[in-house]
């Protein structure tokens, strides 16, 4: 490789590491929206969690298959860092397969695992173009998943496609130059590789500088390849391919079916029950979440109304439809998706740092999450059994921001179904919500033992 090249290349890392750079920036800016929230007890804990869930992707082998697949193709994009370092080192540097004199016999082992994995993924990617292009399984067809979400899913299958073609094509061409004793490629004696062993016919026909011609090619192609894949994930739903491990790590520790009440309201109501409030300013302090003087607003109208948490879940959301596809309100036929309301607070986010940038409202628009992208009558329709928590492979919580968008409505807004009103009514007035007193409650078995006698 000639200065030249090694300039160009050291150019292109550079634009992609600056486009990274903003864009991780924006993210993170986004993210920041939220109210803060303590989440760093228990580390070990947590550690514990993430490789389980993050690394080990726990809950996808719910559906061995699926998973396995899915595994392939993880497993493939963590390994192969190795040969994209060595790739990078040898743009910099103008060498050629640097690692190979230094890792000897090592060295082909290494790539021919590369090469499993690649076939690995190319087999793992068209399964999955079939079942969604072909198949048309149903949770990625739902009404959420629009033109764009549904060509995002394609765009990334394809790309990883290409991207190992040209890795076993590089490798094809590159053995055969090795062979041939052609120069930059002499002294080398790394191939010929597991599979990409068998393409070497295709190009035995072609001149050297032919081959040359297309080894570069493919070298490049794969290169910028991933340097474009990088930028353009944190545009995608396979951005969870790096917030996975935060996301897991940050999930909150209690049990799933555990509601958090807002301090300031349990705070005011020991107040004016007399009750003392010291255990509700401990908790308080514990979890970072300091009682201020004005109660603020009740619940979520807006992004920047949820934690920092929640809006982390919803850029690390894949929209693999699992949480819809347990949720028994979807399955009844009701609007409520789970994976729509994660879609709908990451559009929210991205709209709001869209205007920030551009010197413009942000979040005083004139619009909100509420309303103008999740509607009332999807929250209505959740009945918080948890499935969509449970389904989750990345420990996301949709009903966090269900929750928190209904006590809005609820407790600020004040527009709820008057079922609900009579509820609140009775559970203030009988603690319970049924009508009758708690003194009554027990009637229904005083008659039974009546009619037993």
């Amino acid at each position: 490789m000639n200065y030249a090249s090694q300039l160009l290349f050291l150019v292109c890392l550079a634009v992609a590491g600056y486009f990274l750079y903003k864009r991780i920036n924006f993210i993170r800016r986004n993210i920041n929206l939220g109210k803060p929230e303590k989440r760093n007890d228990h580390p070990e804990k947590r550690f514990k969690n993430m490789l389980l869930f993050a690394m080990g992707q726990k809950t996808m082998f719910d559906k061995p298959i699926v998973g396995v697949m899915h595994f392939v193709i993880y497993l493939g994009f963590i390994i192969i860092n190795i040969e994209i370092l060595e790739i990078v080192l040898d743009g910099i540097l103008g060498t050629h397969r640097l690692f190979a004199p230094y890792l000897g016999g090592l060295y082909p082992v290494l790539i021919n695992l590369f090469e499993f994995l690649a076939i690995g993924v190319i087999v793992t990617c068209v399964i999955f173009l079939i079942r969604r292009s072909v198949l048309k399984i149903r949770r990625f067809w739902a009404y959420e998943m629009t033109k764009w979400p549904r060509s995002d899913a394609n765009i990334i299958l394809i790309s990883e496609i290409l991207l190992m073609l040209a890795f076993l094509s590089w490798n094809a061409t590159d053995t055969i130059l090795q062979q041939r004793g052609a120069e930059h490629y002499a002294g080398l004696n790394t191939g010929p590789f597991l599979f990409s062993q068998f393409l070497m016919p295709i190009f035995n026909g072609w001149s050297t500088e032919a081959l040359i011609g297309y080894e570069r090619f493919a070298w490049w192609f794969h290169i910028l390849g991933i340097l474009a894949f990088s930028i353009y994930v944190t545009y995608s739903k396979h951005l969870h391919i790096g917030l996975a491990f935060p996301n897991v790590y940050f999930a909150r520790l209690f049990p799933k079916g555990e509601f958090k009440n807002m301090p300031v309201v349990t705070n005011e109501v020991k107040l004016m029950l007399g009750l003392p409030t010291d255990e509700v300013q401990e908790t308080a302090a514990q979890e970072n979440t300091p009682i201020p003087a004005e109660p603020g607003r009740f619940g979520a109208k807006d992004v920047n109304d949820l934690s920092w948490k929640d809006l982390m879940s919803a850029y690390t959301c894949t929209q693999c439809g699992r949480c819809t596809e347990a949720c028994p309100a979807n399955i009844t036929g009701k609007i409520l998706s789970p994976r729509k309301i994660m879609m709908d607070t990451r559009q929210r986010m991205e709209e709001v740092g869209r205007s920030l940038d551009k010197g413009g409202p942000g979040l005083g628009d004139g619009k909100a999450l509420l309303d103008d992208y999740v509607s009332r009558e999807e929250l209505l329709a959740c009945t918080t059994c948890n499935a969509c928590v449970e389904a989750c492979p990345v420990a996301i919580n949709p009903l966090e921001i269900i929750m928190e968008l209904r006590r809005y409505m609820a407790m600020e807004d004040a527009k709820v179904p008057g079922a609900w009103n009579n509820m609140f009514s009775n559970i203030e007035n009988n603690m319970a919500p049924w009508k009758f007193s708690p003194a009554d409650r027990f009637n229904w078995a005083d008659k039974l033992k009546e009619e037993k006698q």
